[in-house]
């Protein structure tokens, strides 16, 4: 299977997409609470308008932190990010009424990268569960010997199109989209982090790990 190519151009670009892929909806739910608060008089429609405002600006503002630490730069180079708050964001990203999200990891700081590349594969992760269920994260040891496991279980639930292979840096023409960037991305950052990535499915579960890579 071919190598992806890509430049450094398309990488950004490609990231943007995802980004903007994930906040247009809550920020367009916004817009169409504000339309009915404006032309719709009726008291309860206002108080309709009112919650679907609150909830989605509530949702975009997860999105955009969830974005800022699983893409952005998230600090200087060599920077750590605690995983308190990388648990937060995560949650705020994912969990809902059809998705719960389990963490089991200790409150500490980790190596930037491997912190980014969790996130990464938590986004992975919700797509082997399209119709919700749970996400289990477990993560053991720490600095150099830091390592985690995800587990996705639901129903339906699936090993996501392609994902190991973009992960790995490969695709079937060479090429990526805005729908598999962001794993090829996971796997940009787990060879930065210096780590070995393996998705697969093990009975009722899609589990993604994540460790060191052996020297």
């Amino acid at each position: 299977m071919p190598t992806v190519q890509l430049d450094a151009l398309d990488l950004a670009a490609l990231l943007c997409s995802r980004v903007c892929h994930d906040v247009i909806s809550p920020v367009g739910a916004i817009i169409n609470g504000l339309e009915v608060m404006e032309e719709d008089k009726d008291a309860a429609m206002h108080e309709f308008a009112m919650d679907l405002i609150a909830k989605s600006a509530k949702q975009a503002s997860a999105r955009l932190q969830f974005a800022r630490l699983a893409f952005g730069a998230a600090g200087s180079a060599g920077a750590s990010i605690d995983l308190g708050d990388a648990a937060s964001v995560a949650r705020g990203f994912i969990q809902d009424d059809k998705t719960k999200l389990g963490w089991d990891a200790p409150r500490a700081f980790a190596p930037k990268n491997k912190a980014k590349l969790l996130l990464n594969l938590l986004m992975v992760a919700t797509g082997a569960v399209p119709r919700g269920g749970t996400i289990d994260v477990v993560m053991t040891g720490e600095g150099d010997t830091m390592a985690f496991r995800i587990e996705a279980r639901g129903a339906y639930s699936r090993v996501p199109a392609a994902a190991a292979e973009l992960i790995a840096g490969r695709s079937e023409n060479g090429q990526v989209d805005a729908h598999g960037i962001q794993a090829y991305y996971a796997g940009l950052i787990a060879k930065e982090a210096g780590m070995q990535v393996s998705v697969g499915q093990e009975g009722d579960a899609i589990v993604i790990e994540a460790r060191p890579q052996a020297v």
